[in-house]
């Protein structure tokens, strides 16, 4: 047999050689040409305008891209925010095209630059960049609050940072009551949640904003039903009621009716509110739902007038109801063909207790789009986001701010921290004219803070952060301490220099008082006027203010660009902040105050 293996084996070989040889050319090095171009790269994760959103306050990321080069790759360098966290060089297993993923965990919140930078064997480099953010962790600003979803840039559930589950092709409207976006309906296509995280009970309420479309003329809005076993083989015919809701939509003479069903686990209850509860399509406008389920009755409101209430004659039974449908009856309620809305859908809200009718009401006048008044550039609440409200765009956080759990008006207020401060570029918000309002809560500590700045980068002091006063252009707005006082005063620059509003005793405010006190001032081409609660504190005359190379509106805090004088964070609380690119008069700030 050992005989027999080397002979079969010594066969074999020779075998190989003349087939080698047998019409097949030998192998030759090809001349791959001249390196003519410069390698390429392309980011797969994050891209360009990437929102993480994620509870966690510092989350961990696989970077994902792709590199290729005519000739050879050589080295790949990936940098967050400047900082190298890796370098890869040579022996790639593809040398001209390299697929790569790299870990990183320390993704905090707030805004991030990517860089990716690829040179190849002859010396040409390319560098692609690309800015993504994570976000704040998602705060629920309602008590009781279970379900978040502003549908602004993809479908997550923000409290418990679940993605819902598409069916179908949904899409985004390009317009939204709150944001700049909003759930747009389609054709066969609607959202899926499970339950479970919810914890659904005796008590529940939702309430969303929503622009009807008629067509199709009857249709599933939110339902969370079981599953209707005796129709187990007939999707199309789904329609058991005993057990959770089903709020939908029907045709009514031209109007669009709303409707809610309530199974109590041995039957279920109608809630139709009948011509009350109509919506016109003709005015395309928005339209607040809400219903509200405790355990003796449900009852369905529309812009926070309720239009029907109706006793159970038990509490809600949600056996088998392990999922929610948004915006279509599908999977379990389509035995009447209340099939996918093509609505739009904006801030959807579950609460785990039925809303009376005056906490709807506050929900929407939180929520309740924004017209902004003449001149008006930024309106910030601080309910829960550091969002302008005027153009829809979020701050950008330094350091770690929070929310105050009070507020002057709405539901919350912006705190500030140590070495924390928010920050928007001033496109659009500067004119000859420039106006802010706003409530404030002091903290005397720091006994000196910034409170609103816009101001240019000290060029001649760029390599020092800590001494950053240049304060020839734009203004700067901060407190001092003033004998147990803080004291209020506005710097503005002319561009040949500045003039000071320091109102003496006048505009010092004590803060053993432990109040909210509303400050204003204003900037014209002829004075500038500093006011407390209404009354002017400091008034001068004034040339006009020069804006050159203010590109930043720093909001309670100095940073990062007058810092020579240590007015860093102020950790007062902030409510109600507005800026106008007009000199508002003394009657239009004491009007503000007063809404």
């Amino acid at each position: 047999m050992k005989t027999l293996k080397h002979t079969f084996f010594g066969f074999l070989a020779l075998l190989l050689v003349f087939a080698c040889n047998d019409g097949i050319d030998p192998i030759t090095e090809v001349d791959p040409g001249p390196d003519s171009g410069a390698p390429q790269v392309t980011l797969k994760y994050p891209t360009d305008g990437t929102k993480i959103k994620v509870n966690d306050p510092v989350v961990a990321i696989n970077i994902e891209f792709e590199v290729t080069d005519d000739i050879e790759v050589e080295t790949i360098s990936v940098l967050i925010n400047n900082n190298e966290i890796t370098s890869m060089s040579g022996n790639f297993k593809d040398y001209r095209r390299v697929l790569a993923e790299v870990p990183f965990d320390n993704v905090t919140t707030g805004q991030h630059e990517l860089k990716v930078v690829a040179t190849d064997i002859s010396g040409k480099s390319t560098t692609v960049t690309a800015n993504f953010e994570k976000e704040p962790p998602y705060i629920p600003i309602f008590a009781n609050e279970i379900l978040y979803m502003d549908f602004e840039t993809d479908y997550t559930e923000f409290i418990t940072v679940t993605r819902a589950t598409q069916v179908g092709t949904p899409g985004f409207a390009g317009e939204g009551l709150a944001s700049n976006n909003a759930y747009a309906g389609a054709e066969d296509s609607y959202l899926t949640l499970p339950t479970a995280p919810m914890q659904l009970g005796n008590e529940l309420s939702a309430i969303f904003w929503y622009k009807v479309n008629a067509t199709p003329d009857r249709a599933g809005i939110l339902v969370v039903g079981p599953e209707d076993v005796d129709n187990a083989n007939y999707p199309d015919s789904q329609n058991k009621r005993s057990n959770g809701f089903r709020l939908f939509r029907e045709n009514a003479g031209g109007n669009q009716r709303i409707k809610l069903n309530v199974g109590t686990g041995n039957g279920d209850t109608w809630v139709d509110g009948g011509a009350a509860a109509d919506i016109d399509p003709d005015k395309n406008e928005w339209v607040s739902i809400a219903f509200t389920i405790s355990a003796t009755e449900a009852r369905v409101y529309l812009n926070g007038v309720m239009v029907r209430e109706s006793p159970l004659s038990s509490p809600i039974d949600w056996t088998g109801t392990d999922i929610l449908s948004i915006m279509s009856g599908a999977p379990r309620f389509t035995g009447w063909n209340h099939r996918s809305d093509h609505s739009y859908m904006d801030e959807l809200r579950f609460f785990n207790v039925a809303l009376s009718q005056g906490e709807i009401q506050n929900i929407l006048g939180v929520t309740n789009p924004y017209t902004p008044a003449d001149g008006e550039t930024m309106y910030m609440a601080f309910d829960g986001t550091y969002k302008n409200w005027v153009t829809g765009a979020s701050a950008t956080t330094v350091g770690s701010p929070s929310f105050a759990g009070e507020s002057k008006l709405g539901a919350d207020a912006y705190a500030g921290a140590a070495d924390s401060y928010l920050t928007f570029p001033t496109t659009d918000l500067l004119g000859a004219e420039f106006s802010a309002t706003m409530w404030h809560k002091l903290n005397a500590t720091p006994d000196r803070a910034g409170i609103l700045v816009v101001g240019p980068e000290d060029t001649e002091n760029a390599g020092y952060p800590e001494t950053q006063n240049n304060r020839a252009y734009g203004f700067r707005f901060f407190r001092e301490n003033a004998g147990g006082n803080q004291r209020f005063k506005l710097n503005v620059g002319t561009g040949a220099g500045d003039s000071w509003f320091d109102g003496g005793a006048a505009a010092d405010v004590d803060p053993a008082v432990n109040d909210w006190v509303h400050l204003a001032f204003t900037i014209s081409g002829t004075e500038c006027v500093v006011y407390i609660n209404g009354q002017v504190v400091s008034q001068g005359p004034f040339t006009g203010v020069d804006w050159t190379g203010c590109d930043v509106l720093s909001i309670m805090s100095g940073a990062p660009r007058f810092t020579g004088w240590n007015h860093r964070s102020d950790s007062s609380f902030l409510d109600e902040l507005h800026l106008f690119d007009k000199a508002l008069t003394q009657s239009e700030i004491q009007e503000i105050m007063g809404n």
